[in-house]
């Protein structure tokens, strides 16, 4: 578990009312976006420093996905409702694409060029005549603004939260856009709107945007839906005539003809058709796995090859995490006494055969981890809120417990039951309960049986404080529809953060959960 200190920027909203398009402050065209002003690349760049422009294209890629999903059921990837398959962005541009080497910076794909106003509140994008959607039908500004106006009143509750203060999007032109924010936190908010996925105006006519599908929906990216079986697998097929193949951001890129995304619905199936060479490429997440299971033939004779890769990026947070909407953990005290019932040090020895480091911030292995006190603008940033702030936050950087490695570190246990005391979860009849006579209850939602093992020895700690606690498995579809309803206790997820935090952090982050890497 990860308690990390937090900032929290506050501000209030400038609305505005537009009832024409208003001049733009003097400003300066350019070929990409940065948060910071800066851009790497010059504007007559051939390629991104980071592929091989000349890579021959060709040959076919299958995998299992980095999701951690198990089953899909819509080809739809940008609503809350079904599972998605995996690999959908692969079938839509954006206006603008990251730079992969860059902490924030977006180059020009469907817009050539745009243009941001010196007090930040409007950006504009000058889009390519070029633009073209699979069927040769070309990409309008009102395309990018119903793709706007789409994912903002239809799209998955994330996109509300990101876009929500982006107030207008308009058609200057067929081939002009312009964004309109409100506020004051627009930092970032010009490379938040270059980044949505274009989608055509034409095609959603005549269809329900936030109800699944099956139909591979209509796009202008790199790939086509080749073929799926539901639940399955599903291949992408580089679409040989895609309109952006030669432009400096996808030289060298996109090379593959094919790409297969498998599903299995248990990890321990997975790495047996993996073994038997149903599918090419793994991404170990179980530590287990990796030390005992990679022993087998492919790999002793090399048709397998088995690499650590080092990774230098940050590596956002897994862990823990618990459900304070439910009244039980509003209380910290709470959450900290779970916390010191989980024994990572003997967890770490016994079950992850030593493989990991314990993670301490949801910016783990980056600049933006918070560590030792707070520094002074640290203190009057957060001071200067004007709301009531924890006394913790104004302390050194909350870490997690270390224990003895014994598996049940008494003292820590000792502290765990003071603080549920101190909670008002006073052990009675050797149960941990309130002054209602309810017992404390905790359920662990899981999906995966490899979960198990390592939940097994922290139910029985929590026992040992009076808490009833359970594990809870259910099949894949009923874990992912529970999460989107909050109906759980406690699960284990992943997420990885931006590495320039900012009013959106969290909103971009969240859509794309890891919840694979596990024990």
């Amino acid at each position: 578990m990860t308690v990390a200190r937090a900032a929290f920027v506050l501000a209030a909203g400038l609305l505005c009312s537009l009832s024409a398009p208003a001049p733009l402050e003097a400003s300066e065209l350019s070929h990409g976006l940065s948060a910071f002003g800066d851009l790497a690349q010059p504007e007559d760049f051939e390629a991104f420093a980071y592929v091989d422009p000349d890579a021959p294209k060709g040959g076919a890629l299958s995998l299992i996905g980095w999701g951690g999903v198990t089953t899909f059921n819509s080809l739809n990837n940008y609503i809350l409702k079904g599972d998605a398959a995996q690999g959908l962005d692969l079938l839509f541009d954006s206006l603008m694409v990251r730079a992969q080497d860059e902490p924030d910076a977006v180059y020009g794909l469907i817009a050539e060029s745009a243009e941001v106003a010196d007090d930040r509140k409007s950006v504009t994008f000058y889009l390519r005549p070029e633009a073209r959607f699979s069927d040769g039908t070309p990409v309008t500004a009102d395309d990018v603004v119903f793709s706007f106006e789409t994912l903002k009143e239809k799209g998955h509750p994330l996109f509300s939260q990101m876009l929500r203060d982006v107030e207008t999007a308009e058609a200057l032109d067929p081939a002009t856009v312009r964004y309109t924010f409100t506020g004051d936190l627009v930092r970032d908010l010009p490379l938040t709107v270059a980044g949505l996925p274009v989608f055509s105006k034409a095609y959603y006519a005549g269809k329900t945007f936030d109800e699944t599908t099956l139909e591979p929906p209509l796009g202008s990216g790199p790939y086509l839906v080749d073929g799926f079986k539901q639940g399955r697998t599903i291949t992408y097929r580089r679409n040989p005539d895609y309109w952006a193949k030669d432009l400096p951001v996808n030289k060298g890129r996109w090379n593959l003809d094919t790409i297969r995304f498998e599903y299995f619905r248990d990890r321990t199936a997975g790495m047996e058709a993996f073994k038997a060479g149903t599918y090419d490429l793994r991404e170990e997440f179980t530590s287990k796995v990796w030390a005992t299971e990679y022993d087998f033939p492919a790999v002793q004779d090399g048709r397998v090859k088995k690499e650590t890769v080092p990774d230098l990026t940050p590596s956002g947070t897994q862990g823990f995490f618990i459900n304070t909407r439910r009244d039980k953990f509003k209380d910290k005290r709470v959450r900290e006494a779970l916390a010191l019932a989980f024994d990572f040090e003997w967890t770490n020895r016994n079950m992850f055969f030593s493989l990991y480091d314990r993670t301490q911030s949801y910016f783990e292995n980056s600049p933006m981890k918070a560590e030792g006190e707070p520094s002074d603008g640290e203190r009057t940033l957060i001071e200067g809120l004007g709301v009531e702030v924890d006394a913790d936050a104004l302390g050194p950087v909350a870490m997690p417990p270390v224990s003895d490695g014994s598996g049940r570190d008494r003292n820590l246990l000792r502290e765990a039951s003071k603080l549920l005391d101190e909670a008002g979860w006073r052990i009675q009849n050797k149960k941990r309960v309130n002054d209602k006579g309810e017992q404390l209850t905790v359920e662990f939602l899981t999906f995966e049986p490899s979960f198990e093992r390592i939940i097994a020895p922290y139910v029985k700690n929590l026992e040992l404080l009076g808490i009833a606690a359970r594990i809870r498995r259910v099949d894949p579809a009923q874990y992912q529809q529970r999460l989107k309803d909050f109906d759980f206790d406690v699960t284990t997820q992943r997420y990885v953060m931006r590495n320039t935090p900012g009013a959106s952090c969290a909103a971009i982050s969240a859509p794309a959960p890891r919840i694979s890497g596990a024990p």
